[in-house]
């Protein structure tokens, strides 16, 4: 009998029948694995190409300069700024050739500054602020200027320590260095420069500057930075992995800037300028016949020289908190009291207007009274019946407080603006002052209040709130003197300033000569109130004025006042200013002249600084050949 067949191996059909499952599922396994290789080959490749791409096509230029200042290191050829010359050509501001230490940011270790900062008596904490708001600002690579005219010491220290082992961060350029007048001459005209500033760099005006840029900061320096700033230069060199320098690449040349030109004279300026010694105030002398400004004088003034580099703390302070305010231009930024040096104008608005005419006369005992007040006049006596030219030549006050009675403050406003008054003459400085020139409508404007008749009464000799600049009563003045032609004040000549053509206004010329009959009288005819002023062989006409900077109520309460022992607060000074505007010759005038001298008390004592001023422009003019030039104003020598 057979044997039965063996029972069938259930376990063995069962793994033969997994086993192709198991293989598939292998085979996906595997091929999965290789996709995700090959997915992250490509993306690596592709992932390469695109950075090759950057590297070498898209930031082929950035990355190369990187790789190049590896190996290169450039350095800054500073460009000399423009000159600055008088109107004759002679050198007013010049460059003076110095050293400058400039410190690479890149190898820079923060550990070498304190022995620099010692080394070089700089304050580390400043330089470390600099540097700071320049790693924000600048890209590392740009190396920054810490120390301007190195002295001996300074130049030995740097020279035993920039060696490859010790402070490779160091190096030496050649700068140039601003050189201005000594004794701080025409100091407010000319400016100075410095370091551009953030706040400057948030402004339109210096917007394309750059952290590090000496710019002019004041005065002409600023107003013609564009033509004065040259374009610096560069010099590239190959240094090896230590720093050291090895051969140069190429050296691309600085350009200078422009020298200007200015209408200012020399000798002029310096006779203003030793007339104003130990005073406050301002001189302004201009020609009237174009606008040209001769001289330009505000004292106390202070030296640029200081502001040239970078100016210590101690020094700005003093300056800065200097009570007579040395950086301020009296000559276009005082705005004070014209006094009766306002009178001429008033003279001319009531002819103009029909409100009198030159044999109108008025009574003076020595003061009058309007609506409640008394008004004294500056002659405690008076001066009797005064006529029109008389009023002028002895300057009462009771005849114009009359006439500005008569006009109304508005008719006063009218031909007071038509002479330039209460805005700005346009000259080519900034920060020029606008003065204020009241009227009904001013008053509602600024105070909300209506103007009172009363008030009228001191505007009419040059007070209450009228005041004015220097500058701008030389210019109405001379203007008047042309019979109402007014040229654009202007500093400088060359390049040649795109001028407006003057502005005119139609006056009587019989009116015009009666007004500048009474200032001839004021100079040259006995009784008048500046004979001091008086020149033989030159008809010069001119105007005193003495301002009140307070009123005589509070001048008595303040002496009336008891002080305490105990209060050493220094006493103002409240002492009258003292003005004094000329011209010369009376006819077709050639120079106009104001001097405001703060403190001074009478007008008459402001007469001999514009009377020097005009002598010397004639002497000048008169000069035989071969006679000598008074001495020009020297530049600061350098330190």
């Amino acid at each position: 009998m057979p044997a039965p067949p063996p029972p069938p191996d259930r376990e063995h059909d069962k793994e033969n029948s997994i086993r192709p499952l198991l293989l598939r599922d292998d085979t996906n396994f595997a091929s999965g694995r290789i996709a995700f290789f090959q997915y992250v080959g490509v993306g690596v490749v592709l992932y390469l190409l695109s950075g090759f791409w950057v590297l070498q096509v898209q930031s082929q230029d950035y990355y190369s300069d990187l790789a190049e200042r590896n190996y290169i290191r450039s350095s800054p050829i500073l460009a000399p700024r423009g000159k600055i010359m008088d109107r004759d050509g002679r050198v007013v501001v010049d460059n003076h050739s110095s050293f400058s230490l400039i410190l690479s940011r890149e190898s820079l270790r923060p550990e070498h500054l304190p022995p620099i900062c010692e080394g070089l008596d700089i304050n580390c904490d400043e330089l470390q602020e600099r540097l700071r708001r320049f790693d924000r600002t600048r890209p590392k690579h740009i190396p920054i200027t810490i120390k301007e005219e190195l002295n001996a010491s300074q130049l030995s220290f740097v020279e035993a320590h920039s060696g490859q082992d010790t402070f490779p961060e160091m190096e030496i350029i050649q700068d140039h260095r601003r050189l201005y007048p000594r004794e701080g001459v025409a100091a407010h005209v000319l400016g100075y420069t410095g370091e551009v500033s953030d706040a400057e760099l948030n402004t339109a005006e210096f917007a394309r500057y750059k952290q590090g840029d000496i710019i002019g900061k004041a005065g002409l320096e600023r107003q013609y930075n564009e033509i004065l700033m040259g374009t610096d230069g560069q010099r590239r060199v190959i240094v090896d992995n230590r720093g050291a320098e090895r051969r140069t690449v190429d050296r691309k040349e600085a350009i200078a800037g422009k020298s200007v030109r200015l209408t200012l004279d020399l000798d002029l300026q310096a006779v203003a300028e030793l007339s104003m010694q130990r005073r406050r105030g301002a001189v302004v002398a201009l020609d009237p016949r174009n606008g040209e400004v001769l001289a330009m004088v505000s004292s106390p003034s202070f030296d640029p020289n200081k502001f040239a580099g970078r100016i210590r703390r101690n020094e700005w302070e003093e300056i800065r908190d200097n009570p007579d305010k040395p950086l301020m231009n009296r000559a276009v930024q005082a705005q004070l009291a014209p006094g009766s040096t306002f009178k001429p104008l008033i003279a001319l608005a009531g002819l103009e207007s029909g409100t009198i005419d030159d044999q109108t006369s008025v009574h003076c005992s020595g003061g009058a009274s309007f609506y409640g007040r008394y008004f004294k006049c500056h002659s405690k006596n008076g001066h009797g019946n005064v006529s029109l030219r008389r009023s002028i030549q002895q300057s009462c006050d009771v005849y114009f407080y009359n006439l500005g009675n008569r006009l109304s403050i508005d008719r006063i406003a009218e031909y007071a603006e038509a002479a330039g008054l209460g805005k700005k003459t346009g000259i080519d400085i900034p920060h020029e002052a606008e003065g204020t020139v009241p009227s009904t409508r001013w008053k509602i404007r600024t105070f909300r209040q209506r103007w009172f008749a009363g008030e009228t009464i001191s505007v009419a000799i040059g007070q209450g709130a009228l005041t004015v600049t220097p500058l701008q009563l030389a210019h109405a003045i001379g203007g008047l003197a042309m019979g109402g032609v007014w040229h654009k004040p202007h500093l400088v000549r060359d390049p040649a300033p795109q001028l407006e053509p003057p502005r005119r206004v139609k006056l009587d010329p019989d009116h015009v000569s009666q007004v500048i009959s009474g200032m001839s009288a004021v100079v040259n005819e006995g009784g008048g109130t500046a004979v001091r002023a008086h020149l033989p062989g030159i008809e010069m006409c001119g105007k005193t004025g003495t301002a009140q900077i307070a009123s005589n109520e509070l001048l008595k309460a303040r002496r009336e006042a008891k002080r305490k022992p105990d209060d050493n607060t220094p006493e103002p000074d409240f002492r009258d200013n003292a003005w004094f505007v000329g011209f010369a010759p009376r006819n077709n005038p050639e120079i106009a002249v104001v001097a405001l001298y703060e403190a001074g008390e009478h007008g008459d004592r402001a007469a001999p600084i514009v009377r020097d001023v005009i002598k010397a422009y004639f002497d000048k003019k008169n000069r035989k050949p071969g006679d000598t030039v008074m001495a020009a104003v020297r530049v600061q020598e350098p330190r």
